[in-house]
């Protein structure tokens, strides 16, 4: 049985980070910024009461005699509490025997096309601790991307305008740095595990290393263009903020609603459908939250009875990525345009240029975990090189069906039909009727491929994706030879 070492390091980050935002609070008090010290609060006390609903929802206390438990969670006490238990049930494993154990099936990692089924004996002490691991990793990422996330923008922006970094702050920001990135970093596991549940995953230490530094350059980047943005337009940063939120947020519930899914009941037993939809609103709001910082490994998909789209989705990804790589140079771009001489001494050029280069930098750590470090990339039914290509490809035949409405017309289009054009050889007409056939084949293969891109299931089948796009590039060779020929 392994250490819960990953709920120590949960654990310790949360507290670390609440201490060292609650002694700046205080600071910002002895100065005299109320605001800076009200903000630093509501980012370090909101998290927090959400962190001990989840620890008291998933481990089901409300249904339980359990009165000190929830008084500590009360007394925001909780994690401390929940990671003494989780060390004393590994403590006591072996000592007392187990009256029964239960039976797990799992799926070793196909090797040469088969996979073997391996059965393993859990006891309670290994359930109850994967009960506190699950619990952990949750709450890990909704303190990060509800609260570490956040008090690190804010607290970068302050050291902006008062154009220095106090001891108190530059830990806090270290701190929630940290918790950021471990946050996104469980969520990463977290959906491999969701995903591939059926499988025993074995994450090795390279692979943590590319997420840890994939996810380090994103959401460094993007936290520092935001600040950089809203330092010169003040106005127009919650007009950003808000229309990204707004958009993740809306976004599973437009594909919930377009899929005419029954409501979801099996959250939870004991909850209403008031209930279930409150609880259903918090998950699309943390959704909204990681999006807002960084890709979401964990899709949310209200149909699903696990709310978790398990389909690898390559496309969605690669729209992202290419999105928001323009939104952050474009709000490097105003920021550059209306810097003021608070900015003299930065080289702003070369500023911009490190931000997108370590954007790009953060890309390519992905590319290089999905591509060799990913545990489960054997089950993939296509790779990530070849989920891009077909991106590109898509991207392509787009641009190629809107050419020939701005195509220049030929000289036989313009002049008017002779009196002997009815004469005209049999075999003239059969190759206009094969020009005419193949001008309207781009257009169909170009809308049906599109639709099956946008659908979620499209990388089940990879070998029909490979027919359909031969054939649109086929036919839009087709289309260009053909227009050659009639221009000329």
């Amino acid at each position: 049985m392994r250490l819960p070492s990953s709920i120590f390091v949960s654990v310790s980050l949360f507290t670390a980070e609440t201490t060292a935002a609650l002694y700046l609070s205080s600071t910002y008090r002895s100065a005299g910024d109320q605001i800076w010290q009200g903000l630093t609060l509501l980012f370090t006390l909101v998290p927090s009461v959400l962190v001990q609903l989840t620890l008291t929802f998933i481990h089901r206390d409300l249904s339980r005699d359990r009165p000190l438990v929830l008084l500590l969670h009360i007394l925001q006490l909780g994690p401390i509490v929940r990671c003494l238990e989780a060390f004393c049930i590994y403590g006591s494993v072996g000592r007392v025997e187990e009256p029964y154990v239960s039976i797990t099936r799992k799926k070793q990692m196909p090797r040469g096309g088969q996979s073997e089924e391996v059965e393993r004996q859990v006891g309670q002490a290994e359930g109850k601790l994967f009960t506190h691991r699950a619990a952990f990793a949750r709450t890990s990422v909704i303190q990060a991307f509800l609260g570490s996330a956040p008090q690190l923008t804010l607290q970068l922006y302050i050291c902006v305008l008062q154009q220095g970094v106090s001891i108190g702050r530059g830990t806090l920001m270290v701190i929630s740095l940290l918790s950021i990135v471990y946050g996104a970093l469980r969520c990463n596991i977290l959906a491999i595990k969701i995903k591939y549940d059926d499988y025993e995953v074995d994450v090795r230490p390279m692979a943590y290393l590319c997420i840890f530094l994939w996810r380090s350059f994103e959401i460094a980047t993007r936290v520092v263009v935001l600040v950089l943005f809203s330092s010169v337009l003040q106005l127009w940063v919650l007009p950003v903020v808000l229309l990204n939120f707004l958009v993740f947020f809306l976004y599973p519930w437009i594909l919930f609603w377009l899929s005419h899914s029954p409501f979801p009941e099996n959250i939870e037993k004991t909850l209403t459908r008031v209930g279930t939809t409150i609880v259903l609103c918090l998950l699309t709001f943390l959704y909204a939250g990681i999006n807002m910082f960084c890709w979401s490994a964990v899709q949310v998909k209200l149909s699903d009875p696990d709310l978790i789209n398990k389909s690898q989705n390559w496309y969605r990804m690669a729209v992202y990525y290419m999105l928001r790589f323009v939104e952050n140079a474009s709000l490097l771009l105003l920021w550059y345009i209306y810097k003021t001489d608070f900015y003299k001494f930065i080289c702003a050029p070369l500023l911009v240029l490190q931000l997108l280069v370590a954007y790009g930098i953060a890309i390519f750590f992905m590319l290089v975990f999905y591509q060799f470090c990913h545990p489960c990339r054997r089950l993939f039914s296509s790779s990530m090189t070849q989920g891009l290509w077909n991106c590109s490809s898509l991207l392509c035949l787009m641009c190629n069906s809107a050419s020939p409405q701005s195509r220049p017309i030929g000289k036989s289009v313009l002049e008017p039909a002779s009196p002997g054009s009815d004469k005209e050889p049999a075999k003239d007409r059969a190759h206009d009727t094969t020009s005419d056939t193949t001008d309207d084949m781009p257009n169909e293969t170009t809308y049906d491929i599109t639709y099956d891109m946008l659908n979620d299931t499209i990388y089940d089948t990879p070998n029909e994706m490979g027919n359909n796009m031969h054939s649109g590039i086929n036919g839009d060779i087709s289309h260009s030879v053909s227009c050659n020929a009639t221009i000329l």
